[in-house]
């Protein structure tokens, strides 16, 4: 915007720096973040830097009030903002003045603050609300787990919108205080570590801190009534895992897999580096659903994913997210094969170990099993599409091409980019074309052609055999044998798929 000043050039100056911007210079914040899978997902104008949220929940009613304090900086001359939400707003504060408000489409709450927010200046942003979280639907979808006992948050890829405001979107992390009022008796779960907890008066506050950045996709809650064990590990990380009181038959194989969580960890550290956060764990609510969830420290998991025994198969893929997904998340839902063909491989990594079956041999399978012909090759693990963005080729053709990227460089190499990567990242986002860089620059091998195959082609490459037996199978080559591992590894396949619209757990 230009201004005339009638003045002396000197005072000129001097007066454009008193002058501040006029209302014509802000301008609103989008209304996404800009990722084409999820268009309304996320926001423009602002960057979040912690999360406090101080919540009543009520399990017989379902009722939630919340008071959500949101730290950030505005990243451009802001006019007004949105957050995503769709619980009953009641106040909103931005720098503690009250500021206008209104619900926009489905999940946006459109905050249009006294006055305009200049560029670079840190703000607060106070929203006062209550709501029944069941009863909001986004496109006829609900997010929010009822159980017997209370209820639940833990969804992929979008779960805040039902229970705090945000910037809901991996691009924007940031760090968390959650605590939650509820009646005694009943406990309040959520990420890291568990501050404080006080009663009074019937109620039991719980106080949670997740102290490195942090999605909103992965901010959990889970409140009912929970058996719970806390342990330390070797280095001093607090250990805490919960189980629904009401888990009936699969009570005993989900204690049997989740209580594995420290040495599965332990172990996945020495494949990724240092683990990246500061508090270990899982919990198992009682839940209808079927899929897992690596919620950041904590990962949810639903009870019928152990209907057939224990799986630790399960907990490797989850604890393997908190290094590939949580520590490093995607730049944008495109990039999930970064999240799920790694966290695919190192189920096929657990199998090694155990003796259960090599990589190799799991990927010799897994090819084995779908010919030319099947839709499997079609989907692009590199850039599914928002519809097959948990198809289970991300999965397993994107664990294939992990396998192939390992006979080309040699497992020296691959292990080292395997553990170099998530530290190159850390907190951070990035996006597959990062990690095929990344790879390139440690192996000092071109290696485009070999990703573009495995990740872009829609079509079945040739197979990723080891270099010494590189040999054409002939037509009546019988196929490879299901390793000893295929079935718990193959168990964990449902969690992808549950109901929803474009919207999936895994």
């Amino acid at each position: 915007m230009h201004r005339r000043l009638i003045a002396p050039g000197a005072l000129a100056a001097s007066l454009l720096l008193a002058i501040p911007a006029s209302a014509a210079d802000f301008s609103p914040g989008a209304p996404g973040i800009g990722d084409p899978y999820y268009p309304a997902s996320g926001n423009g104008g602002y960057d979040v830097s912690h999360y406090d949220l101080r919540l009543k929940y009520q399990p017989k009613t379902d009722l939630l009030e919340g008071t959500a304090t949101i730290n950030a900086r505005t990243t451009q001359d802001l006019s007004r903002f949105n957050l995503d939400f769709g619980l009953k707003v009641s106040e909103v504060r931005v720098n503690g003045k009250k500021a206008k408000f209104a619900k926009t489409g489905d999940q946006e709450l459109e905050i249009t603050p006294p006055s305009g927010l200049v560029k670079g200046t840190a703000i607060t942003v106070v929203v006062r609300y209550a709501g029944k979280p069941s009863e909001l639907k986004i496109n006829g979808y609900n997010a929010w787990h009822r159980t017997p006992d209370g209820g639940v948050a833990a969804q992929e890829p979008e779960a805040a919108v039902w229970w705090f405001p945000s910037n809901d979107h991996p691009l924007d992390k940031a760090t968390y205080d959650v605590s939650v009022s509820v009646p005694d008796g009943t406990q309040a779960i959520s990420n890291g570590v568990l501050q404080s907890q006080s009663s009074k008066l019937g109620w039991t506050r719980y106080n949670w801190r997740s102290n490195k950045p942090q999605a909103s996709y992965l901010t959990t809650l889970a409140v009912g009534k929970f058996d719970i064990t806390t342990d330390k590990t070797e280095s001093g990380l607090p250990v805490l895992n919960a189980y629904s009181k009401d888990l009936g038959d699969n009570a005993g194989s989900a204690r049997a897999s989740i209580e594995r969580t420290t040495e599965v960890a332990e172990w996945l550290e020495t494949l990724y580096g240092k683990y990246p956060f500061n508090a270990l764990g899982g919990y198992v609510p009682n839940v209808k659903s079927s899929y897992a969830l690596e919620t950041q420290t904590r990962p949810f998991y639903s009870p019928a994913a152990f209907a057939n025994g224990s799986n630790a198969s399960i907990v490797v893929h989850e604890l393997a997210h908190q290094w590939y997904g949580d520590s490093v998340s995607v730049d944008g839902w495109k990039d999930i094969w970064v999240n799920e063909g790694f966290a695919r491989y190192s189920q096929w990594l657990w199998s090694e170990k155990e003796g259960e079956g090599s990589a190799q041999e799991l990927a010799d399978y897994v090819y084995a099993q779908h010919p030319a012909d099947d839709a499997f090759w079609t989907v692009k693990p590199g850039d599914p599409g928002p519809d097959n963005q948990f198809d289970i080729a991300v999965y397993d053709r994107g664990a294939l091409a992990l396998q192939a990227l390992r006979n080309e460089v040699g497992d020296d190499t691959f292990f080292a980019i395997l553990k170099g990567w998530p530290q190159k990242h850390a907190y951070g986002n990035a996006k597959v074309n990062d990690f095929v860089k990344y790879a390139e620059k440690v192996s000092g091998k071109p290696l485009a052609e070999l990703f573009d195959t495995w990740l872009y082609q829609p079509s079945r490459p040739d197979a990723p055999a080891a270099k010494q037996a590189r040999v054409a199978r002939s037509a009546a080559a019988s196929a490879p044998a299901a390793p000893k591992s295929w079935k718990e590894i193959a168990a964990t396949n449902g969690v992808h798929e549950h109901g929803g619209k474009d919207r999936h757990g895994h």
